[in-house]
């Protein structure tokens, strides 16, 4: 599910996003924007991609990206922004591409907007964008554009959201403990299951 993301001034029409002095047309807002999306991800994981299956997708080499960066035509990086065309001054985005169509809509489009407007307000740098293939990187090549990863399972979501003063703030204390509880449910009664996987690699016939 990815989503494209603007914003625009409701008094003029202007895109937020837009600057066309900058090499990739995107305006001081939009860099902050952007900042604050990659700072917060590890937190609003776990509604982005709220199922133990969301994280089956999330690993290295498929379409969807496992990498915390950002980059123009680098289809690895967890937030692309699509090429400018001149003329189209109000197409322009940024286009995160890690959430999940099994989500909330109405949670996980909040948190993602917290999260870009936390940015926008604290004045949160995005590091250098991307171009190259992330997933061609080593462990030194990621340390060096200090690249971090996405939570590995729906376990380690829920362990970054309840330390997340954002997502509690986005959603109150009341639906923040409820979603919280409800996923450490469902991630317990997962752990409790024996896959065909299981018996077929570690049980003899």
């Amino acid at each position: 599910m990815h989503v494209n993301q603007s914003l625009f001034n409701i008094r003029d029409g202007h895109n937020a996003f837009f600057d066309p002095d900058d090499g990739y047309q995107l305006s001081e807002t939009a860099y902050h924007f952007i900042g604050g999306q990659l700072q917060y991800i590890r937190e609003i994981s776990a509604l982005l991609s709220p199922t133990v299956n969301s994280y089956k997708r999330l690993v290295p080499g498929y379409e969807a990206p496992v990498y915390i960066c950002w980059g123009r035509r680098n289809r690895s990086a967890l937030i692309r922004v699509p090429e400018y065309f001149p003329g189209n001054e109000k197409a322009v985005r940024t286009e995160l591409r890690c959430p999940d169509p099994s989500c909330n809509p109405y949670l996980a489009f909040a948190s993602m907007l917290k999260a870009g407007l936390a940015g926008i307000k604290n004045k949160i740098d995005p590091p250098e964008s991307v171009e190259e293939d992330v997933y061609e990187f080593d462990d030194r090549q990621l340390e060096k554009f200090y690249i971090k990863t996405l939570p590995i399972s729906l376990k380690e979501a829920i362990i970054e959201m309840t330390k997340s003063d954002l997502v509690k703030e986005t959603l109150g204390d009341f639906t923040f403990e409820r979603y919280l509880d409800a996923k450490t449910r469902e991630w317990n009664e997962y752990r409790l299951q024996v896959t065909d996987w299981e018996i077929r690699r570690y049980l003899k016939e």
